[in-house]
């Protein structure tokens, strides 16, 4: 159970410099590009240790979950958030994305039939309504199209966080992403193609650094320990802790990018750290 929660949390630290990276890469490269880009680069990665290990091909029943981490995982989040934080701040975004946590807990426990108890969806909910009220605060309670961008990135992503988790269970963790993330090489090459001649590139030392790290980690490295995290604590268990994702990615907002907080966000962060202390004490039935 350690070993789990250590790596999941490891996994969540790696994603907590996610938005900042993509900031970063924002800064040569257009967001189409900035996506297709990022997940050619990881599919390299991938296909390289798959064929270096020499893993083995995963069985016909698994394609379709691993489909939907391709599509949700290596495609649709990293396209949505990107598109988002062209106009939205890092620290703003990373609130919004903090709902993830319980949409990935509702999406798995739909389908693997697995009901958490009373208390862990209290705790779960908790955290979920104070990050969406922190949000709604910031835009006098309306969403901008940038807060629609990331709810639906949200959304597909926890798709992907479940049906990877799942698949964890059976089959190393780093292949799910790794097979997910060369599923979907072909899709990111054609919006690589597609961009690249009409966004254009400048190779500055932030943009080339936040190329490396959107790609190597939060494509690949970041989901490698988060998978082996779930796959041995489970997913409801093991997404609450992504609940400090957020909280964390305002720390790496202030410290690289130089953003400024509002008020609001030290009392996030108390009841945020109470609910994942909740959460992760919380027996399932």
């Amino acid at each position: 159970m350690r070993d789990g929660t250590f790596f999941a949390a490891l996994g969540v630290l790696s994603f907590s410099f996610s938005f900042p990276g993509t900031v970063w890469a924002l800064d040569g490269f257009g967001p189409w590009s900035a996506t297709g880009v990022r997940g050619v680069l990881a599919a390299v990665i991938a296909l390289t240790a798959l064929l270096l290990t020499r893993a083995p091909i995963p069985a016909r029943a698994d394609w379709a979950a691993l489909a939907v981490v391709a599509g949700g995982c290596a495609i649709g989040f990293p396209l949505l958030t990107t598109l988002a934080l062209q106009t939205s701040s890092t620290a703003h975004s990373a609130v919004v994305i903090g709902a993830l946590p319980m949409a990935t807990a509702s999406i798995s426990a739909f389908r693997t039939r697995r009901h958490p108890s009373k208390a862990f969806w209290a705790a779960a909910g908790t955290g979920a309504v104070t990050v969406i009220a922190f949000t709604l605060s910031q835009n006098h309670g309306r969403p901008s199209l940038a807060d629609l961008y990331l709810f639906g990135a949200l959304l597909v992503c926890a798709a992907g966080y479940a049906e990877g988790g799942r698949l964890s269970a059976r089959m190393p963790g780093w292949h799910v992403i790794a097979w997910g993330v060369t599923l979907s090489a072909p899709v990111n090459l054609l919006v690589s193609v597609l961009a690249l001649p009409h966004e254009p590139v400048h190779l500055t030392a932030k943009a080339v650094a936040g190329m490396a790290y959107i790609a190597a980690i939060s494509q690949f490295g970041g989901f490698v320990v988060w998978y082996k995290g779930m796959g041995l604590i489970g997913v409801a268990r093991a997404s609450q802790l992504q609940l400090a994702q957020p909280l964390l990615t305002l720390v790496w907002a202030v410290l690289l990018l130089g953003e400024h907080l509002t008020a609001t966000v030290p009392l996030t962060a108390a009841v945020v750290l109470a609910c994942i202390v909740v959460t992760q004490r919380a027996r399932t039935s």
